[in-house]
C-alpha cells in the first residue's frame, strides 16, 4: 500500500516513529491519542457508530472503506506536537544545508504552470533548515505540497528563469521520495 507524501515524509523524519501495520493497533492508538481514549469522539469523526470502532480495535472488524484515513491518522498520532516542534527547531538551527534531501520525479509527472517543455529527469533538492523544519511541522499533505512546492521554486528561481512560485509546480506524490 502507498503511503502517500505526508507518511513518507514522517517517517523519513522520524524514522524511530513508524505507524503500526495491523488496522486493529491503528485503530487504538487513533482512538487513544487522537480522540483521547473517546470511542463515542472518533466514530462520529468517521461517520460510524461506536460499536464499529470498537470492532475494528478487537479485530471482529476491519474498516475496509475507512482504511486509508485510519492509516494517515495512525502516521499523524506517531508523533507529538511538542516532538515535532523540537526536531523542527533542530532542523532549522542547522542554516542554508539541512542534510535532508528530497527527489522529485520529473518524468510525465512534473510541470511547470505555463510551460508544457518539460524534460525527462529527476530533480533533487537540498532542503533548507526552514523547509525542513516546515515538513517536520506540517499536519497534512497539503502542507507538505506547499514546502516542496517552494523549495522547487527556490531551485529554478536560482536559474536563468526565475520568477517562479510554490504553486507553479505540480507533481506526482507517487514519485516523490525524501532523505
Amino acid at each position: 500500500m502507498a503511503k502517500g507524501i505526508f507518511g513518507r515524509v514522517r517517517e523519513a523524519l522520524f524514522p524511530s516513529r513508524k505507524a503500526p501495520v495491523q488496522s486493529t493497533t491503528q485503530a487504538g492508538q487513533v482512538r487513544d491519542r487522537k480522540y483521547g481514549g473517546s470511542t463515542k469522539d472518533m466514530a462520529a469523526a468517521y461517520g460510524v457508530s461506536p460499536r464499529t470502532v470498537q470492532r475494528w480495535i478487537d479485530g471482529s472488524r476491519h474498516p475496509v472503506k475507512w482504511q486509508e484515513k485510519l492509516r494517515l491518522d495512525a502516521i499523524e498520532v506517531q508523533t507529538t506536537e511538542r516532538g515535532r516542534e523540537r526536531k523542527a527547531k533542530q532542523l532549522a538551527q542547522r542554516g542554508r544545508i539541512s542534510g535532508v534531501r528530497a527527489r522529485v520525479g520529473r518524468t510525465m509527472t512534473f510541470e511547470i504552470r505555463g510551460s508544457d517543455a518539460v524534460r525527462q529527469r529527476d530533480v533533487h533538492l537540498e532542503l533548507t533548515g526552514d523547509q525542513a523544519a516546515a515538513l517536520a511541522r506540517a499536519q497534512d499533505e497539503g502542507e507538505v505540497r506547499e514546502v516542496i512546492g517552494g523549495a522547487l521554486a527556490d531551485y529554478f528561481n536560482g536559474g536563468e528563469y526565475g520568477g517562479f512560485e510554490p504553486d507553479d509546480f505540480t507533481f506526482d506524490p507517487d514519485d516523490f521520495d525524501l532523505s
